[in-house]
C-alpha cells in the first residue's frame, strides 16, 4: 500500500506578526486548536498557519493578506502558504510544480475566519470556515457624544498598544490627507506621544501631491487648525510617474479603485523611502470608511442604503463566506482590498498600521445603531462619520478636529481629470494581471 506524504510550506515572514501579551507559539496553538473564542483573543496583527498531522488551520487579521495553493505530488499533497500570489508561484516553480499554477487557483483566507484544510490527496475536500469574530450589531444608545467617545476611545487604545511595541525613539509617519480618518490617527498619535512625555518631533504627516492635488491644501488647513503645521511633509511626484501597470503587479488585483489607490501608495511609499532610507513604520486611516459606512452608495449599483446598514460588516467582508458573490480567490470587502495598503508598504520596506482594522474598534462600530441614527437616509449616513469622529477626538484628546468632506486617496493626490487620463477599466486591469502568468 502506498503511503501519501503531505507537506506544508510556510512562506510567511513571522517577524511581521505583532502580537500583544502573547507569544507567537501561543497564537499558533490557538489557531491549531480551532477554538473560535481563543482565536478571537489573539490581539494584534497576524497571519498564521498551524499543522497537526493532515489537518491545517489558517487565520489572519484584517491587515495581513494570507493565501494558499494546494499542489499535487506523486507522494502526496503540498500546501504552500504566503502573503502574495507571486510568492506562491515562485515557490512552485522552484519545485517544478508551476505547471499546476493559475492565479485563480490560489485561495485567500478571509479575515475573521479560521480556515481548516485536510491534506488527504485527490479529490481535495472543501475547506471548513469557522468565524471567530461576530460583533453584536446596533446595541449602543443613539447618543453621538457617547458613541464618539466609545469609538475613538477604542481607536486610541489600539494606538497605545502599537506605541508600546515600538522603540520610544522610532520615527512615526502618518499617510496623511487631512481627512477624517488619517486626521484622527494623527491627533491621537500626537496626544499619546505627549502623554508619554516623548518628543513629538518623531512624528511626520506625509501628504502625496502630484501637482495641484487638493489634499495638500486640506492637510495644511487641518494641521494649522490644530497648531501642527510643522508636522506636514509633502511628498511630490508627477502625474506621468503614476504607473497603474506596476500597481496591478504589486496589488495582484484588478478592481479599479484599489488599483488607483495602490498606484498612489507606491508613489507615496517610494517617495518617503527615497528621502528617509531608514524609516520603518507608517500609520494610516485605512478601514475608517468601512467601519462607519462612508462610501458613495450611488457608485455601486449592487448596493442600497438598507444593504449597507443592515448587513454585518458588509464593507469589511463583502457579502460574506458561503455567499454566491464571495470570491474564494479574493475574499471580499476590505478583507480583499487591504492589499492596496499592505503591498505598496511592504514593497518599500515599511511596516504599516491602522487602528481601524482591529476587532475591538470594529466591535464598537458595528454596535452603532445606524438604522436609528439615519432612518435609512443616505445624506444622514454620509454625515455621521464626521460627527462621530469629531466628537470622539474631542472627548479623548480635547482637540477640536476639523472635518472636511470625504475624498478618496487617489482623488486627493491629483485632480480627478488628470487621474482619469491615466487609468483604465477593470477588464484592462484583469487582462494585465493575467498576462503576468501567461505561458
Amino acid at each position: 500500500m502506498l503511503t501519501h506524504v503531505h507537506r506544508v510550506v510556510d512562506l510567511l515572514d513571522p517577524r511581521l506578526n505583532r502580537l500583544h501579551d502573547m507569544s507567537l507559539d501561543e497564537a499558533r496553538a490557538r489557531v491549531l486548536a480551532g477554538d473560535a473564542a481563543a482565536v478571537r483573543d489573539i490581539d494584534g496583527s497576524f497571519a498564521l498557519v498551524a499543522v497537526d498531522g493532515i489537518t491545517v488551520r489558517l487565520a489572519r487579521s484584517m491587515d495581513r493578506p494570507l493565501r494558499y495553493f494546494l499542489a499535487k505530488r506523486a507522494e502526496g499533497p503540498a500546501l504552500f502558504v504566503a502573503d502574495r500570489i507571486d510568492t506562491l508561484h515562485a515557490a512552485l516553480a522552484r519545485e517544478g510544480l508551476d505547471g499546476q499554477f493559475h492565479p485563480s487557483y490560489t485561495r485567500m483566507v478571509p479575515a475573521h475566519y479560521v480556515v481548516q484544510l485536510a491534506l488527504v490527496g485527490c479529490p481535495d475536500p472543501d475547506p471548513a470556515y469557522t468565524r471567530f469574530f461576530t460583533p453584536a450589531r446596533g446595541t449602543l444608545d443613539p447618543d453621538l457624544e457617547a458613541i464618539g467617545a466609545r469609538y475613538i476611545g477604542a481607536v486610541a487604545a489600539e494606538i497605545d498598544k502599537w506605541l508600546d511595541s515600538l522603540d520610544a525613539r522610532e520615527p512615526i509617519g502618518v499617510a496623511f490627507s487631512g481627512g477624517v480618518d488619517s486626521g484622527a490617527v494623527f491627533v491621537l498619535l500626537h496626544h499619546a506621544v505627549l502623554r508619554r512625555g516623548l518628543s513629538p518631533a518623531r512624528l511626520k504627516a506625509f501628504v502625496l501631491n502630484l501637482g495641484d492635488g487638493p489634499d495638500l491644501a486640506q492637510a495644511r488647513a487641518f494641521l494649522e487648525a490644530i497648531d501642527g503645521a510643522m508636522f506636514l511633509e509633502e511628498i511630490g511626484a508627477r502625474p506621468d510617474e503614476l504607473d497603474v501597470q506596476a500597481a496591478v503587479r504589486v496589488l495582484e488585483d484588478y478592481k479599479p479603485l484599489d488599483v488607483e489607490c495602490a498606484a498612489m501608495g507606491l508613489l507615496l511609499c517610494g517617495g518617503i523611502r527615497a528621502r528617509y532610507p531608514e524609516w520603518r513604520v507608517l500609520a494610516d486611516g485605512d478601514g475608517g470608511d468601512e467601519n462607519l459606512k462612508d462610501y458613495p452608495i450611488e457608485e455601486n449599483p449592487e448596493l442600497t442604503i438598507r444593504s449597507v446598514v443592515d448587513n454585518l460588516m458588509l464593507y469589511q467582508e463583502g457579502w460574506g463566506v458561503g455567499r454566491i458573490k464571495h470570491s474564494l480567490t479574493y475574499s471580499g470587502g476590505l478583507s480583499r482590498a487591504y492589499t492596496r495598503t499592505y503591498a505598496p508598504a511592504r514593497l518599500h520596506g515599511f511596516e504599516g498600521f491602522s487602528p481601524y482594522t482591529r476587532p475591538a474598534v470594529i466591535d464598537v462600530a458595528e454596535a452603532i445603531p445606524f438604522a436609528a441614527l439615519t432612518r435609512y437616509d443616505v445624506p444622514a449616513l454620509y454625515s455621521l462619520k464626521g460627527e462621530i469622529v469629531r466628537r470622539g477626538v474631542k472627548a479623548v484628546t480635547g482637540v477640536d478636529m476639523p472635518v472636511f468632506p470625504k475624498r478618496r486617496f487617489q482623488h486627493g493626490a491629483v485632480p480627478e481629470p488628470a487621474l482619469r487620463a491615466r487609468v483604465a477599466d477593470e477588464a484592462a486591469y484583469r487582462r494585465a494581471f493575467l498576462s503576468l502568468y501567461a505561458s
